[in-house]
């Protein structure tokens, strides 16, 4: 098995520090593994091993997570948050590669792939939404901030309600099978990180910030109909947050796509972890990548 090695790359045009993690061979097709909230690079602790039997595998921590560090000034938005990660791939001289997106991962990765459709060469979207149809109630409050132009005491009622630890262990638990066991280590350590001072404010201005990604989704899809590439929506079908309708919409653009739903919820990939690892392995050889 490889092992995952625990990287700090300074990138010259953003000027952050990004905190990620590899494995694999170096020579090996590139998988890029782009997390969500309120997580990072480490949901994908136990997945890496998996993929880097067979890819060179990279995991890195968005700005606002996890451990990677931006200069003072960083403005926290979706566009910001794919020229950090084009500035890494870059600077990793990375120019082909299959993206495994979820949550926050889903805008941040499609954006690349808007900037280098030829760089794409497969989807895999783990409740990574792009379409309407995928949205859940629980966006409803978040639509409250947008349509409170952003006011101080809808982003409070935010912060309290969506960076609790409450709220944060409920995203890993909720919609997942019973017989499965969450570790617990999973959600602590988000919950601390979301508690350092000024992330709160962080996080609510990515929310702000999610309306410019449906505003997107008409790109997104036209992206899709025009390149055909190969797409794999694993998803938990019990998420609440991206809902289930949302992985079959991706058959309206790519016909060809492949769609599982598991029995599992938004963090389908801390309880399927090997179900999803085989998918992944099935899909792209098929896909001969």
């Amino acid at each position: 098995m490889s092992r995952v090695q625990l990287r700090n790359l300074d990138l010259p045009t953003t000027k952050a520090k990004v905190f990620y993690r590899e494995a694999g061979p170096k020579t090996a097709p590139v998988i890029l593994l782009l997390h969500g909230f309120p997580s990072s690079s480490h949901q994908y602790r136990n997945l890496i091993p998996i993929l880097a039997t067979k890819y060179r595998v990279l995991a890195p921590d968005l700005p606002g997570f996890g451990f990677t560090e931006v200069p003072a000034g960083f403005q926290y938005t979706f566009d910001n948050l794919a020229t950090v990660v084009f500035d890494f791939l870059e600077t990793l001289s990375v120019t082909r590669f299959s993206v495994y997106i979820f949550d926050y991962g889903a805008p941040t990765g499609l954006r690349l792939a808007l900037q280098r459709p030829d760089a794409v060469q497969a989807i895999i979207t783990q409740n990574g939404n792009a379409y309407e149809e995928g949205l859940g109630e629980f966006w409803d409050q978040v639509r409250e901030l947008w349509n409170s132009n952003n006011d101080s005491n809808v982003r409070s009622k935010l912060t309290k309600g969506l960076l609790s630890l409450e709220a944060t262990k409920w995203q890993y638990e909720e919609g997942t099978q019973s017989s499965r066991v969450i570790a617990p280590e999973s959600y602590t350590l988000d919950y601390a990180l979301l508690q350092r001072p000024g992330n709160a404010d962080i996080q609510i201005d990515l929310f702000w910030d999610y309306q410019t990604n449906l505003l997107l989704y008409p790109k997104f899809q036209e992206y899709f109909r025009k390149s055909q590439v190969p797409v794999l929506a694993v998803w938990g079908k019990n998420d609440q947050i991206f809902i289930a309708p949302g992985a079959e919409a991706f058959k309206r653009d790519s016909p060809n796509a492949e769609v599982h739903l598991l029995d599992a919820g938004h963090f389908a990939v801390e309880s399927e972890t090997e179900e999803i690892g085989l998918l992944i392995l099935d899909f792209l050889g098929k896909n001969g990548i």
